[in-house]
């Protein structure tokens, strides 16, 4: 038996000219190659290296044919007609491009029949590589690990060389060709009362020759997010709208729509505009200019640099931590004070403190022996429980008002809404939880996700789906397990996509930063053992040690080391939701 090896799709290529209009070059053949991010300099666009693969020749055997086939279906975007070529008839019917695409490691083998005589007139070959990801036909990107193998049947032409008669349906791509011809893209939506905070929703988008980056950023805006985010948020651009345009020059970047916009709808005005500036800017397009929106060729919204924005508001920054049971602002330089009211009094029982977002009256909530209670930081703020319960997980505030928690006892999802004046209200508990032991939940700043820890060993991602009294917990997705005994001791929302999960093995601590939009994942280094996180965007702070000699430390801004906040008799850091 022989096997070969294909490093990406180095020997199948065509050599053309740098198209520098649309900010794409040509991978040459019979060399590695590397993604080239430096671009012509048009703000609209991103650079990257076209793929040209060839049709099928009449001295390739079976492999050879593979890896070319396989090469033609990352050159599919640009032209389809080169991967016709190598399908039979019967395979030109069945197959289609259609659905998943699968992406494996660069290197992967070809495995031929253990007999071979040259004559078969036809034989089946087994690819075996890993998985890498499959990217959805809503452009979610799933990363998965593991072994994968896929048959395939090819038949010997008359004439020489071999065609492909079966095969799976959808795209096999490589990592590299994932990278040189996707951009892992930000896309924003409105919440479903229309009010800010944007809701960020991860995707990745194949680049095109045949427009800029910013039409494809654009143009996917106007569908529906990934399911994730289904039924979870909705957008300001009218049913039927679309691109007709998009222009540069030096100091600004001309979008033209068409659709049902109502002119005269200021509120409206302004969430489309958050939803097109933070959709370019925050994925590198148009950074620094005046974006320009038209409907029809006629003005609409004119978007200025560096103007005031509140649509990405995180809740508030103030850092908060505890100290034998009473609540203390946490300052640039250290302790700043206890907060007023009965949460800055010393207590025993109360644990598991949560802050409501930082406007208007600003409340704690805290977890005891006998249920949840609530007290505002005001200098007459009083505890009151709110919810009634031996069992239940550590509460979290949405930035609406309303305080969740999950009654393990009686599995009962709740609601309190403190403007109601009624006790909590039952939430359907989504089927796919029913059954499981849900050791606990917190809701993301956005007021829309959810991480949901089974068994302190399994996260899953939701979202909150529905308004007011309706809403309701839905679009659960799988981000991580642990492995053998391992727990999961704690996690934390550093914003709407970077979840913190810190997880507890016999060797140590690990503390991994998650993307929840497309699992990318890496490690935050840990000197000390953490007992409890907090994070927002870029702080992560964390409790270490016990009792009196229990610290609050914060990651420095290298991302290696740690510095010690309070030095003594501190616990639990917070900052406000997440």
């Amino acid at each position: 038996m022989t096997r070969t090896r294909r490093l990406a799709a180095v020997a199948l290529l065509a050599v053309v000219a740098v198209l520098a209009g649309s900010g794409c070059s040509v991978i040459p053949p019979s060399a590695p190659y590397t993604v080239n991010d430096e671009g012509a300099g048009d703000p609209l666009t991103k650079p990257f290296q076209r793929m040209i693969a060839i049709g099928p020749q009449r001295a390739w055997g079976p492999m050879e044919t593979f890896r070319g086939l396989q090469s033609a279906m990352a050159a599919y975007s640009e032209d389809p007609a080169v991967l016709q070529q190598y399908l039979t008839p019967q395979a030109r019917q069945k197959w289609s491009a259609a659905g998943p695409v699968t992406v494996i490691e660069d290197l992967y083998e070809v495995v031929p029949p253990a007999s071979m005589d040259g004559t078969e007139p036809a034989m089946k070959i087994t690819v075996k590589g890993r998985w890498v990801a499959q990217i959805n036909e809503d452009d979610s990107y799933k990363p998965t690990a593991g072994p994968w193998s896929q048959d395939f049947e090819l038949v010997r032409e008359p004439g020489g060389g071999f065609r492909v008669n079966s095969l799976p349906q959808g795209l096999l791509l490589t990592a590299a060709d994932v990278a040189r011809a996707y951009r892992p893209t930000n896309l924003y939506y409105l919440g479903r009362d229309g009010q800010p905070p944007l809701v960020v929703d991860r995707v990745r988008l194949r680049l095109k020759t045949t427009e800029t980056y910013a039409q494809t950023v654009l143009k996917r805006l106007l569908k529906p997010p990934t399911e994730a985010l289904r039924g979870a948020v909705t957008t300001g651009f009218p049913p039927g709208s679309a691109i007709e345009s998009i222009r540069s020059g030096e100091e600004r970047v001309v979008i033209n729509l068409s659709g049902d916009f109502d002119v005269l709808d200021l509120s409206a005005e302004d969430a489309l505009r958050a939803q097109i500036r933070h959709s370019l800017n925050n994925n590198e397009i148009a950074k620094g200019r005046i974006i320009e929106v038209q409907v029809d060729g006629e003005p609409y919204i004119t978007d200025r640099p560096n103007t005031e924005d509140s649509w990405l508001g995180d809740g508030g920054e103030r850092a908060y931590y505890v100290s034998r049971g009473a609540l203390h602002y946490l300052g640039q330089d250290g302790a700043a004070g206890a907060v007023a009211g009965a949460a800055g009094e010393q207590r025993d029982g109360y644990s598991d403190f949560a802050v409501s977002k930082d406007a208007g009256g600003v409340s704690v909530a805290a977890r005891t022996s006998t249920g949840v209670s609530v007290a505002g930081l005001s200098p007459d703020g009083r505890w009151q429980q709110v919810i009634q319960g031996g069992d239940l997980t550590p509460p979290t505030w949405r930035r609406d008002g309303t305080l969740w928690t999950y009654d393990r006892k009686n599995a009962d999802l709740l609601r309190y809404d403190p403007k109601s004046g009624r006790g909590p209200d039952v939430v359907p508990t989504p089927k796919q939880l029913v059954g499981l032991n849900i050791t606990g939940l917190r809701i993301a700043r956005d007021g829309v996700r959810v991480v949901v820890t089974i068994d302190d060993e399994t996260v899953q991602i939701g979202a909150l789906i529905g308004e007011g009294g309706g809403v309701e917990l839905g679009n659960l997705q799988s981000l991580t397990t642990t492995e053998g005994s391992d727990q999961i001791t704690d996690v934390a929302w550093a914003d709407d996509l970077r979840l913190l999960v810190l997880v507890e093995s016999k060797a140590g601590q690990m503390l991994n930063e998650i993307n929840v939009g497309d699992g990318q994942t890496s490690g935050v280094p840990l000197k000390d053992r953490v007992t409890s996180l907090a994070a927002l965007n870029d702080r992560i702070l964390a409790a270490v040690g016990s009792g009196g000699d229990a610290k609050i430390l914060e990651l420095n801004q290298d991302r290696q080391t740690w510095t010690a906040k309070i030095e003594s008799d501190a616990a639990e850091p917070l900052f406000p939701l997440g």
